[in-house]
């Protein structure tokens, strides 16, 4: 069984700084692409962006320039590095993992979430 669990949310000052952190663990052969998405109450879940397994980001636009992705392939972690944060960052963010089993399949994993408030 797999499982991803993110930490690092919390409440911060407009223009603060956050870390979220998702780690997968479970039987895990590779994993290919990982997302962060965030939600706010009664909206549809946004992605904010994607790295792939070589390292390779995109973002959505509102985010470009103080939102920054990485990733720990050793210890299959992946970050969300967030600067110059505005409350209209505030949101549930989740991760997402395309993870490879040891029996080849493909399978897409979640964390649970974790709330990010930008408030003052």
């Amino acid at each position: 069984q797999v499982q991803l669990a993110e930490s690092g949310g919390g409440l911060v000052q407009p223009g603060g700084s956050l870390r979220l952190s998702c780690a997968a663990s479970g039987t895990i052969l590779s994993i290919n692409a990982m997302r962060w998405y965030r939600q706010v109450p009664g909206k549809q879940r946004d992605l904010v962006g994607t790295i792939t397994s070589s390292g390779s980001t995109n973002y959505k636009d509102s985010v470009k320039g103080r939102f920054t992705i990485s990733r720990d392939n050793a210890n299959n972690t992946l970050y969300l590095q967030m600067n110059s944060l505005k409350p209209e960052d505030t949101a549930v963010y989740s991760c997402n993992a395309d993870v490879r089993l040891p029996t080849w399949q493909l399978r897409t994993y979640w964390g649970q979430g974790t709330q990010v408030t930008v408030s003052s």
